[in-house]
């Protein structure tokens, strides 16, 4: 397979940012842990800045959708010992720009929203050293539109001075996304946030996928997906869709897309179709279909799946 560059020497800041891929002085080394404030924190100042950026005249615009991403090491940090935060942290960000556009509404401001949800991704890069953070805004969470370019802001962690650059889309691709990470809410139009709608959606866990890649970024480590929608996509590299419903596999070994996983509420099992070049169930083949086809097949609970000979993943039964 043919070495791919990194997210930072497709954004031309390889040797400023990560040089020789590691930290710039010995300071780099002695970063302090990740803290739930710090998250906070950070996501409320790119709101403001946000709204700094795109507001004119009289309206206050906003982003609606927030890609923050993390050191893989900081994020299971979250995920492993600190279950749940994420959700609170989301919780009292929402609060905090209901706070701040009722201000601009206060003074005559026109307040009036692009979309009527608001996304939080929260994820992990695998370039990304332990105290750096960064931030992807979009003004129409869940649009099918593809933008021509993205707005990002990132800390080097050795100089703590925050950076900003237009990127294309298919940076996206080197991100790693977890369920655990995602948060939809309604936007309140009253700007007064209830908490008890920040349940997201599709909550109940149905089952759990998890997989261990080959590829060398990724030797010894485990990632995992909680499937919480009835029908999900597992898919390769090369897939440039974000939605929940999604598992990409960042791998070069897996088609894109390579699986479609469905649960049958009628008898409650899950069904599986296969559309990549070889997939394997419990060491039996699954017959290849078409997309628009699909042929499905029984996949029970603690099933070993294979893609193309490479790499594995196992269904469970969600922990209880």
């Amino acid at each position: 397979m043919e070495s791919k560059s990194t997210f930072w020497q497709k954004i031309g800041l390889q040797d400023w940012f990560l040089p020789n891929g590691k930290p710039a002085n010995a300071e780099a080394a002695t970063i302090k842990a990740l803290t739930p404030d710090d998250v906070y924190l950070y996501i409320i100042e790119k709101f403001k800045e946000s709204i700094g950026q795109l507001s004119f005249a009289d309206r206050v615009v906003f982003y609606h959708e927030f890609i923050i991403s993390f050191n893989e090491e900081d994020y299971q940090e979250f995920i492993n010992n600190r279950s749940g935060l994420f959700g609170i942290i989301v919780n009292e960000s929402v609060k905090k720009f209901y706070e701040l556009l009722r201000e601009y509404q206060e003074v005559g401001k026109k307040v009036e929203p692009s979309s009527s949800k608001w996304v939080f991704r929260l994820v992990s890069h695998p370039d990304y050293a332990k105290g750096d953070k960064g931030f992807i805004g979009k003004l129409l969470p869940g649009s099918d539109k593809k933008e021509e370019n993205l707005r990002v802001t990132f800390i080097p962690r050795h100089t703590g001075v925050a950076q900003t650059l237009d990127i294309s889309n298919d940076i996206l691709k080197g991100f790693t996304y977890y369920s655990e990470g995602y948060y939809e809410l309604p936007y309140a139009y009253d700007l007064n946030h209830k908490e008890k709608e920040l349940d997201r959606p599709g909550d109940k866990i149905l089952a759990r996928l998890d997989t261990i890649m080959p590829d060398k970024q990724f030797v010894g480590r485990k990632v995992e997906y909680l499937v919480m929608d009835d029908d999900i996509v597992v898919s390769g590299n090369d897939e440039s869709r974000e939605e929940r419903a999604i598992f990409k596999v960042p791998s070069d070994w897996v088609n894109t897309p390579h699986l479609r996983i469905r649960l049958n509420k009628a008898d409650g099992k899950f069904y599986l179709a296969s559309f990549g070049e070889l997939t394997l169930i419990n060491e039996q083949e699954v017959p290849r279909s078409d997309v628009n086809v699909p042929q499905w097949v029984d996949l029970p609970f603690n099933s070993k799946i294979l893609l193309n000979g490479i790499v594995g993943i196992n269904l469970f039964k969600p922990e209880v």
